[in-house]
């Protein structure tokens, strides 16, 4: 009977100090740099480019726009995830942009968690400085008290994307700016 108080005892102690870190960490946050040796123009276009999500973003499996003009301010996008085997979906809301300078994002995953991301671009010499910034708030108090525990994983995460978004920017050959060659005046009304 002894053993069984004193398992119960860990318990109850093991359940208030899991709550209790949820009460006291409301949100998890956490930032990641990188600096690309490319001009913020082309930085911010290779970031944007739909068809090379997949290439920095890990475990994506499906992007689909909902509703909202792209790139604009209330853009909403589903993204598909597959990680360990695990599907689940998030929902991305653009709150502000403002092009070759940030974007502001809410991501939703329902019953989970509310993720407040904001990517800064600055340039200097020629090359790209990108800071994202993530706050995640948990839904629920359960949540809360499992992302104040999973904060070292989801900066690991972070880091893995934008190093994986420095290769891509840096080794990038799309031609996102082409030149538009035009015909002096004599040339045209010639054609």
């Amino acid at each position: 009977m002894k053993i069984l108080r004193i398992l119960l005892l860990l318990i109850v102690l093991l359940a208030i100090i899991f709550f209790g870190r949820g009460l006291l960490t409301p949100n998890v946050s956490y930032e990641s740099q990188i600096t690309v040796e490319k001009p913020i123009k082309e930085a911010w276009a290779v970031m944007n480019d739909e068809s090379k999500i997949t290439e920095w973003m890990s475990d994506i499996t499906s992007m689909e726009h909902v509703s909202g003009e792209k790139g604009k301010v209330g853009q909403v996008t589903k993204y598909t995830f597959n990680q360990d085997g695990q599907e689940s979906e998030i929902i991305e809301t653009i709150k502000e942009i403002k092009p070759n300078e940030y974007i502001k994002m809410d991501f939703d995953l329902e019953g989970v968690m509310l993720m407040d991301y904001t990517v800064n671009f600055s340039e200097k010499d020629g090359k790209t400085q990108i800071k994202s910034s993530t706050i995640n708030t948990g839904e629920g108090i359960f949540m809360k008290s499992m992302l104040s525990f999973m904060q070292g994983g989801m900066k690991t995460q972070e880091d893995e994307n934008m190093g994986k978004l420095k290769k891509l920017i840096n080794e990038n050959q799309t031609n996102y700016f082409p030149l538009q060659v035009t015909l002096p005046v004599e040339e045209m009304s010639e054609q």
